[in-house]
């Protein structure tokens, strides 16, 4: 059995924390060579760079990201052990590791996620956001205990987990009030020619939009692609064009970026998915999203 070196991963973590050798140095009160020194020998010991140096400073690399969050946890565990040994009280929250994927509204997360408050126990979230093929193979290695995605496993990836349907939603347009106001008029046909800001194509909703416009005979003007949705809608508010939404978070869209809705797209559905490494759900947190979806999602409101 291979043993880690626990105070080598201290002195990385307590690097990583501070962002910094210098003050990683002043508050283990060690010379700056003998802490690099310590940093590689436990990076020898991994057989992995655990730091890229970007200028004059430290950047995670991707192993390194995973070791802090292991580091964060054994240390914090650690703290906890010694408060309960001395009679401190321990009020550990149950932990949720949550993977968004970049595609996945913040709002419509924000929706699915915020009913794991509402348990009588303390839940700690902790929501990881990246590309979706990113984020399935963190869930091949148990580090989230759920992945929130616009789209099951595809069938082409070879990772095991299971897609659970969490609901769907409606989609709609948006655009600053002058825009709205113009192509509300003769909608859809108006729509052909106008300012379009778009998902990339990468995300479910931008394949089923190109998929309308063809139906409905509409070429738009792409003037944006983002990979970032809250960007999109950035753009939209300072009157750059029009975007889709979800229909179910319209009333917080118009009411964050100042946007008003144009009209729903009742074509195009959004599905939400949590994808899990086990088939039968057992945290509590992960059965009150199911349980919440069901009340919210599942409706598919096209208000």
């Amino acid at each position: 059995m291979e043993w880690l070196n626990y105070h080598h991963l201290q002195y990385f973590w307590v690097i990583a924390r501070e962002g910094s050798m210098k003050r990683a140095c002043e508050e283990l009160n060690l010379s700056q060579p003998a802490l690099s020194a310590q940093l590689r020998v436990l990076e020898d010991s991994l057989g992995e760079k655990l730091f890229d140096r970007v200028g004059r400073t430290l950047v995670l690399t991707e192993v390194g990201q995973m070791a802090y969050r292991y580091a964060q946890e054994i240390f914090s565990l650690g703290q906890e052990f010694t408060n309960v040994i001395k009679g401190r009280p321990s009020l550990r929250p149950v932990k949720l590791v949550v993977g968004i994927a970049e595609v996945v509204p913040k709002m419509v997360a924000y929706k699915l996620l915020k009913s794991v408050f509402a348990l009588p126990e303390p839940v700690q979230i902790v929501c990881w956001e990246g590309r979706f093929d990113r984020l399935l193979g963190e869930l091949a290695l148990h580090s989230l205990d759920i992945l929130l995605a616009d789209t099951a496993i595809p069938s082409t990836v070879r990772i095991r987990g299971h897609s659970h349907l969490l609901g769907e939603t409606g989609v709609s347009l948006f655009a600053s009030p002058t825009i709205a106001d113009k192509y509300r008029r003769n909608f859809p046909q108006s729509l052909d020619g106008a300012p379009f800001l778009l998902p990339t194509s990468n995300a479910m909703l931008r394949r089923r939009m190109d998929e309308w416009f063809s139906r409905k005979g509409i070429t738009p003007m792409v003037v944006g692609e983002f990979e970032d949705g809250a960007t999109m809608k950035a753009f939209a508010q300072a009157g750059k064009g029009i975007f889709p939404g979800s229909t179910v978070t319209a009333k917080e869209i118009s009411r964050q970026y100042l946007v008003k809705k144009i009209a729903n797209v009742p074509a195009i559905r959004e599905q939400f998915y949590a994808i899990s490494a086990e088939r039968r759900i057992k945290h509590p947190a992960v059965l009150a999203i199911m349980d919440s979806a069901q009340k919210t999602l599942l409706r598919g409101s096209t208000s």
